[in-house]
């Protein structure tokens, strides 16, 4: 009986000692991050390591703006003498030629300059005669200083008054010319200055319009260009010459491809400064004011990468495997950049430079650790 009880109490003993152990292996600390494979394994995932590597990548910085038209190809078309609308025929958005008659404008005061001018003319010849036999008569005593003086006054004074009345008619766009005391008109034609388009009619027939005043703005759309707004922080990425894409919000699928002419050097209150755009190809679709997208891809200095297969997603992180012994791997959380060329930039590359990582055969990696977990 004693020896029966002395076995139970070891058996207890042992039985205590089996469950301390026990709890003991359930509470050593593991990495779930960490996987090891056999020979076999890694061959048959065809797992393949590779280092960080130092390469240049691109990115792309959108930005938006307007079509604008240069101040060369916006014209403003006024009266420089004033008059009343006698004629037009322009709506917006007309097409109109150069040297085409956009407007006709009369006033009596192209009558007076004409009269002005003619009878300046017709008397011109006497002053001049007369001028020129004081001279005469003045060299051989004659006649005296005074006369001569006084014929030499009224004949410069006279001219003088003839080229300005002529300098007034050829502003207002009467030809000198051809005017004659049977062609007196009191209307001027107005011509467009320009081969484009009618952006803006402020006029209508029978109004006055002072010298001031805007009576049409004409529009060149042969040299439409971009104007980009963009800030401070991306001004350092862009230069002359660059080339960027622009699209239509309404349109995106048609891209336009531009170059970038010039960089402004001031900035407006909100950090920013206009960038203007040429566009490569003429397309009659593009209307000035139109609000655009555009794309420019711009260059970083050179960054580490890994190969974008390197990298796995996993419950929205981003991953991936170093290898830490023969055959085993821990899964190390990356922060990624930009992606160019099959290649991922990894922006916490400094924290593990000398690393080994597996380029091919990531997400085999990835499935073995999560099922094992599983």
């Amino acid at each position: 009986m004693k020896n029966i009880i002395i076995i139970t109490i070891l058996f207890l003993f042992a039985a205590c000692d089996s469950n301390e152990k026990q709890r003991e292996e359930v509470v050593l600390p593991t990495n779930e991050n960490i996987v090891s494979f056999t020979d076999a394994q890694m061959k048959n995932a065809e797992i393949t390591l590779g280092s960080l590597e130092q390469k240049e990548i691109s990115s792309i910085l959108k930005v938006n703006g307007k079509i604008d038209v240069p101040p060369q190809s916006m014209i403003s078309v006024s009266v420089p003498l004033g008059g009343y609308v006698k004629t037009t025929k322009l709506l917006p958005g007309m097409h109109i030629h150069k040297g085409e008659i956009i407007a006709v404008i009369e006033d009596q005061q192209y009558i007076q300059l004409q009269q002005d001018y003619l009878m300046a003319s017709a008397k011109i010849t006497f002053l001049e005669n007369e001028y020129k036999r004081q001279r005469v008569l003045n060299k051989s005593q004659a006649s005296s200083d005074k006369v001569y003086q006084l014929a030499e006054s009224e004949y410069r004074t006279q001219s003088v008054l003839i080229n300005a009345t002529k300098e007034k008619l050829k502003l207002a766009g009467i030809n000198v010319n051809r005017l004659s005391s049977n062609n007196i008109t009191k209307s001027i034609n107005i011509y467009s200055p320009i081969n484009g388009y009618v952006s803006k009619v402020n006029v209508n027939i029978g109004k006055y319009v002072a010298p001031t005043d805007v009576l049409f703005e004409l529009m060149n759309n042969d040299d439409l260009h971009l104007a980009l707004k963009v800030f401070e922080k991306d001004l350092d990425k862009l230069f002359i010459g660059q080339k960027l894409i622009a699209y239509n919000n309404n349109i995106p699928d048609v891209k336009h491809a531009c170059e970038i002419l010039l960089i402004g050097k001031n900035l407006t209150a909100e950090g920013n400064t206009d960038v203007h755009c040429h566009f490569e190809n003429d397309d009659k679709t593009l209307v000035p004011g139109t609000y655009m997208n555009a794309e420019i891809e711009v260059k970083h200095n050179s960054n580490y990468v890994l190969y974008e297969d390197a990298v796995v997603r996993f419950e929205n992180k981003n991953y991936a495997f170093a290898q830490k012994a023969k055959n085993q791997f821990e899964m190390l959380e990356v922060q990624i950049g930009n992606t160019e060329s099959g290649f991922i930039e990894i922006l916490n590359a400094k924290n593990f430079i000398a690393q080994k990582f597996v380029i091919k055969g990531a997400y085999s990696i990835l499935m073995s650790l999560k099922n094992k977990e599983e």
